[in-house]
């Protein structure tokens, strides 16, 4: 075996996620031992009983066929152009017909105008992380990247891969990243000799935190944003995964100032998580040596050509028929008229999930208030789960404890918090877990009694653990 010396590399700390997925075959097997049933409350996946490809097969094979109709081939020998293009190299961009079907319709979602040639195709919003990440890390200098605490464990995972860029957290309340600890911390990174580009947020149903930023939340911060000169990079997975009512449904930083937002869409859980598409879009413009001004998108379809030269057609084309629907008489297809029928489809069992994980806290801690407390999600897959007073430590053997005698799996919190807000307080997130709604292995009615079993046998663990039981 080769022996190489790479003095120069070091390795990387593992998340707790990937650590809780490497360890629970062995919990599951130890839970089945002692007689236990696993209850899924950890992953973060999109439901199963929502992402059956089938009938979305059927849809693509329809779409396809009337593209080929379309363009009218008699010639038998002759290759469809849409097949051609859907199998073969394609630009940096993917397809352009993808690239205009996305910009029409998520543009209408949102009362935004975007403009297809400044989209990017990513894959999947992690991708976009990627992307924009690297774009700021080339030019060597120490960079700091503004962020929530807690925040995304894959934006950290990305960050901690080069050496000279670096985290400041910003603290939370109810609403959003507090306005002023933004304005401090911008200033502080900037004292401390870092380039400072973008302020990285989930703001709807944040990943972990559990909750959406209110519209007041955003408009501040997109002051703050705008005043101390650095963009805002929206990572938008749960969009359209929202519960609120469609009046009270909060803008995203796109639509309130595209020329100030770095917007990543994924389309993971609004279609399939399997195909990995995404798209990156910006209407910034960055001034760049010799004081040049560029557009954002334009820097970064440079960046992204030399890591994914070639997009995947074939994926961009199935998300691409996702956004078009049957004509009435059957004969053909037309654009959507927006996504909120796509994502109902979704709603209709995550929407059950959190009722069902909401009211089964509610009934079985719901005397407790001065030992538990939990966020209400206005979107998203999570809710974070907190014990008062101290008494319970949520370490790696506190949620072994859980998989092996109770058999529950659970995500704790500490490790979403980057490192520098462990240093304000050491103890943070060491009270909190991720609870998700959003997975289970059953369907339908077998789901409904599984996630109640679930959230019961929690509430039961967790008094006992308290010293309530």
């Amino acid at each position: 075996m080769a022996n190489l010396e790479a003095s120069n590399l070091t390795l990387q700390p593992v998340s707790v996620t990937r650590k809780m997925a490497a360890s629970l075959p062995g919990l599951r097997d130890l839970a089945i031992s002692n007689g236990l049933k696993i209850h899924h409350l950890g992953a973060g996946y999109p439901h199963p009983e929502v992402t059956d490809p089938r009938g979305f097969l059927q849809h693509h094979q329809a779409y396809i066929d009337h593209l080929i109709a379309e363009e009218g081939l008699n010639d038998p020998a002759v290759v469809p152009e849409v097949l051609r293009e859907t199998f073969s190299y394609t630009d940096t961009l993917g397809p352009q017909t993808t690239r205009q079907a996305f910009a029409a319709v998520y543009g209408r979602d949102w009362g935004v105008g975007i403009d297809p040639e400044q989209l990017i195709p990513t894959v999947g919003a992690t991708g976009g992380i990627n992307l924009i990440c690297s774009l700021f890390e080339r030019p060597g200098v120490p960079v700091a990247y503004i962020s929530d605490a807690p925040t995304y464990a894959g934006f950290t995972a990305r960050v901690g891969l080069c050496r000279h860029a670096s985290i400041y957290s910003v603290d939370m309340d109810e609403e959003g990243a507090k306005p002023d600890l933004f304005r401090a911390q911008i200033r502080q990174a900037r004292a401390d000799g870092n380039f400072v580009p973008f302020y990285y947020t989930v703001p709807d149903g944040h990943n972990p935190a559990g909750f959406s930023f209110s519209q007041a939340r955003r408009q501040e911060l997109l002051a703050v944003a705008r005043e101390e000169g650095v963009l805002i990079v929206e990572d938008a997975p749960y969009i359209y995964i929202n519960y609120a009512p469609p009046a009270e449904r909060a803008q995203p930083f796109l639509a309130l100032a595209p020329d100030q937002t770095v917007h990543l869409f994924t389309g993971s859980k609004i279609g399939f998580p399997g195909p990995r598409v995404g798209f990156l879009y910006s209407e910034a413009q960055l001034s760049i040596a010799g004081g040049e001004q560029v557009s954002l998108s334009q820097m970064a379809l440079t960046e992204a050509s030399s890591d994914v030269l070639f997009q995947n057609p074939q994926a961009l084309r199935g998300f691409e028929a996702l956004l078009h629907e049957r004509q009435e008489d059957g004969q053909g297809f037309v654009l959507r008229g927006g996504m909120w029928p796509l994502a109902e489809e979704k709603l209709k069992v995550y929407r059950e999930n959190r009722q069902i994980m909401l009211d089964g806290l509610q009934d079985g801690l719901g005397q407790y208030p001065q030992h538990f407390r939990w966020t209400t999600p206005q979107a998203g897959f999570f809710t974070v789960f907190t014990f008062l007073g101290g008494k319970v430590s949520t370490d790696d053997d506190f949620v072994q404890k859980l998989v092996a005698e109770y058999g529950l799996v659970v995500i704790p919190m500490y490790d979403f918090y980057p490192q520098d807000a462990r240093a304000r307080d050491a103890a943070a997130g060491f009270d909190q877990l991720r609870l998700s709604f959003c997975f289970s292995e059953s369907t339908g009615e077998a789901r409904r009694r599984d996630l109640k079993e679930a959230v019961s046998a929690f509430c039961a663990a967790v008094k006992k653990e308290s010293g309530l039981a």
